[in-house]
């Protein structure tokens, strides 16, 4: 017989408290040094963030002071290496978010910058000799792949220029040979990108070193290839390689690339699984060599969950790799000495952690933060499916409302979060906003609706010409779903989105009125038209591919726009923005907001002083968290 209190749905008192939420470090990175048993990872705290460094077992030592390690190019990413000078020092290589990169020995060490205040700077790589680094550059207008000493004392150079974007620079073991990711515009990395591989020219005077024979190795302009890598014995180059023109290119390969002769092999051809995450950030990375050079670790992605697996080269076989409870994998590293691996892993009832695996075993090395609630206190996700009007399977993952102590009659209000991208996958990871809510008795949902990554091309690029459309469609068929399966009560309903999800969650109010019951929209895309002016470089073609061209595709641009039919939106919505957004201007809120006054819709707008796309302080989670339940509570569970 249950012992808990019977309680009205999203009443339920919750151990979960807004501010702790706020408090959760975010761990984006970990990386080995090159002596393989020091680990340094970046920690992303309120309004900056930290490099800290840990050897063996010894306690972790914070880096970085006064400095906030940040990738500046896009949406970020791509924020430390660490490289290894002619004495046997070990330093790292940081981006500021002043635009600077910094060195910082890992012994006793203060960060000195090594380039000038200019433009932004992202994915540093140091030479195997630890002389020199390439850097992946943007002014927002030029992107480059730029040079400079790992001391400083020169002025960086161009390395290479002409494409629109770049990323991932990887060197040989030798310094014999460099190769990088480059793609150009209205391409987004996943729809076509080059690998390009040149040799590295040394000048006997010691100017800085040029490259020559530069050629592409995979990719192409219908063909997505990302992540080079070279083995540590220097035979090979491994990449990751998708797309083409056949029906075959559903699933992406895992590729080999003889240096010397040319010749490539594909080792892994996915069936049913994605090797990497969708490239929005740089430094993104889900494969690496053994130190013996003989395999190849790598994770697979398979709809919302995450796994490892090691792929022996010669035996031709992959084999999946223990990680416990952790559903949710990132960010792989390897040590250059003992095959020990290190990654950041989570699962919805464990936050985020750097983990470091050898032969099976676990051992967390950083916490996120959230760890004084036990795994138990956290509600465990379904995956649930429903059709599209075409007839084809979209997917979610259904949040029970869950509580150790609390119950509820009837069906639970439901919250469906949106994700942004639209390019992106709402995986099995730890979501501390879901548990947020959950805890005090709401039902959250994440849809992945058609456009979403991890389940094939077809259903990725689902999307195309249609965003505004085939999004909000797949919204309503959720609620409906969830109706139908007994998951929610249809009359207290939620839709939930921030960025790309923002946008859907204005489209779904305007064609499906009343189907919500409130709308919550953070940094929402308002106007196709001024998001093509005003959003930053990565993004300024998306909406050729996810709506259609300019001027042909107008007509689409002002069907598919909230801001041209926001006179239809009837239901409570409460707006969240921030005053420094490059992404999504404040502007396009505001033009939504004053239609809402117009029309005298219930509407509620927090304008948070320097936050940006996504936030960061501990201030502005914690306050927005408390006024979208207070918002909930007027308008959906007392309405």
């Amino acid at each position: 017989m249950s012992s808990k209190l019977i309680l009205p749905y999203g009443l339920w008192p919750s151990p979960l408290t807004a501010g702790l939420v706020s408090q959760r470090i975010r761990l984006d990175d970990a990386q080995w040094a090159p002596d393989g048993q020091t680990l340094v990872w970046i920690e992303g705290r309120s309004g900056g963030g930290a490099l800290v460094a840990q050897t063996g077992c010894d306690a972790p030592r914070e880096m970085s002071v006064n400095r906030a390690p940040r990738g500046g190019v896009g949406y970020g990413g791509g924020a430390f290496t660490t490289g290894i000078a002619a004495n046997g020092s070990q330093f790292t290589i940081f981006a500021d978010r002043d635009g600077r990169l910094y060195r910082q020995d890992l012994a006793y060490d203060s960060p000195r910058p090594i380039t000038p205040p200019f433009g932004s700077i992202a994915s540093p790589a140091v030479s195997p000799d630890g002389k020199w680094v390439v850097f992946v550059f943007s002014d927002g207008k030029t992107d480059l792949l730029g040079l400079v000493d790992a001391e400083g004392s020169q002025w960086p150079v161009q390395l290479t220029h002409g494409a629109d974007f770049y990323m991932q620079p990887a060197w040989h073991p030798s310094g014999e040979y460099l190769a990088w990711v480059e793609w150009n515009q209205p391409n987004m990395p996943w729809d076509g990108t080059r690998i390009q591989l040149a040799r590295v020219a040394l000048d006997p005077d010691g100017a800085p070193p040029r490259l020559v024979d530069v050629r592409t190795v995979a990719g192409g302009n219908i063909m997505a290839a990302s992540q080079p890598l070279f083995s540590p014995d220097g035979r090979w180059l491994c990449l990751i390689e998708e797309g083409g023109e056949t029906t075959d290119d559903e699933w992406p390969d895992l590729v080999l690339y003889d240096i010397r002769s040319g010749q490539r092999r594909s080792l892994l051809q996915c069936d049913n699984c994605e090797l990497s995450l969708a490239a929005w950030v740089q430094g993104m990375r889900s494969i690496g060599w053994s130190q013996d050079s003989r395999a190849i670790y790598h994770f697979r992605y398979q709809g919302p969950l995450a796994s490892l697996w090691r792929y022996d080269l010669e035996s031709s076989l992959s084999t999946h790799l223990d990680t416990g409870a952790y559903t949710w994998l990132t960010q792989l590293s390897i040590s250059s000495t003992a095959d020990t691996l290190s990654f950041v892993a989570s699962a919805p009832n464990y936050p985020e952690r750097v983990v470091a695996w050898h032969n099976g075993n676990l051992r967390v090395v950083a916490r996120s933060g959230i760890e004084n609630l036990a795994p138990d206190t956290f509600s465990m996700p379904r995956e649930i499916r429903w059709l599209a009007p075409d007839g084809s399977p979209v997917y979610g993952l259904y949040y029970p409302p869950y509580s150790l102590s609390c119950s509820g009659e009837g069906l639970p209000p439901a919250i469906l979060n949106i994700h942004g991208g639209p390019t992106a996958i709402a995986g099995t990871r730890f979501n501390s906003e879901a548990a947020y809510f959950t805890s005090r008795g709401y039902a959250w949902v994440e849809v992945n609706y058609r456009g979403s990554t991890g389940y094939g091309r077809t259903y990725r690029e689902a999307l195309r010409a249609r965003w505004g459309e085939a999004d909000r469609e797949d919204a309503a068929g959720c609620a409906r779903a969830l109706a139908e399966q007994g998951l929610a009560d249809p009359a207290k309903m939620v839709i939930r989105g921030s960025s790309a999800g923002g946008y859907t969650v204005l489209n779904t109010l305007i064609h499906y009125p009343g189907l919500f019951r409130a709308g919550i929209c953070l940094y929402g895309v308002a106007n196709l038209f001024t998001l093509d002016v005003d959003t930053h470089k990565f993004e300024a073609h998306y909406n050729a591919s996810l709506v259609g061209p300019l001027p042909a595709s107008a007509g689409r641009y002002r069907a598919f726009s909230p801001i041209f039919h926001a006179e239809q939106i009837q239901d409570p919505i409460y707006i969240f923005q921030g005053d420094q957004d490059r992404v999504v201007s404040p502007s396009q809120s505001e033009a939504i907001i004053a239609i809402l006054q117009q029309r005298q819709v219930p509407y509620q707008y927090k304008l948070y002083e320097g936050e940006g796309h996504g936030f960061r302080k501990s201030e502005t989670i914690a306050d927005y968290l408390k006024e979208t339940e207070r918002f909930l509570q007027q308008h959906v569970l007392f309405a």
